[in-house]
């Protein structure tokens, strides 16, 4: 077995496929309407789908916001540096929500974004995980 995809329900297709592409720097993999079920999927990711795991985006035609719930808590994407990688979100008009700093009761170097449905991206700094190899 092996992890294929996460998927997000998003209320706008394209604002979230510019955030994943634009911001974080993902590519847009493939994208598919289904008319008849009123609803569009899009992958997005850093390697091609055979190489590794991506987001599945999710766009019910009819709703255009979600209820996040308690139990979602978020993505991890490893950097090389995470002060400046929010720096970068920043200017691109991503919303930072924690700045790079270390973790709580840690030492790894962590730091959050959200993207414009309010689902969280956490950022950890590479080689700064405590027994981490790289």
């Amino acid at each position: 077995m092996r992890l294929l995809h996460t998927m997000l329900r998003v209320g706008d297709m394209q604002r979230s496929i510019d955030f994943y592409t634009n911001v974080l720097g993902m590519r847009l993999l493939r994208k598919s309407d289904y008319p008849d079920g009123k609803f569009t999927l899009a992958f997005v990711g850093y390697q091609d789908e055979k190489d590794g795991a991506v987001l599945e985006l999710t766009h019910n035609w009819d709703t255009s916001s979600y209820e996040l719930g308690t139990a979602y808590g978020h993505i991890a994407l490893e950097v090389e540096n995470a002060a400046g990688t929010c720096d970068k979100v920043r200017e691109l008009g991503g919303k930072v929500v924690r700045e790079a700093g270390p973790m709580k009761h840690g030492t790894t170097v962590i730091a959050f974004v959200e993207d414009p449905d309010g689902y969280k991206i956490e950022f950890i700094e590479r080689g700064s995980r405590k027994g981490a190899s790289d």
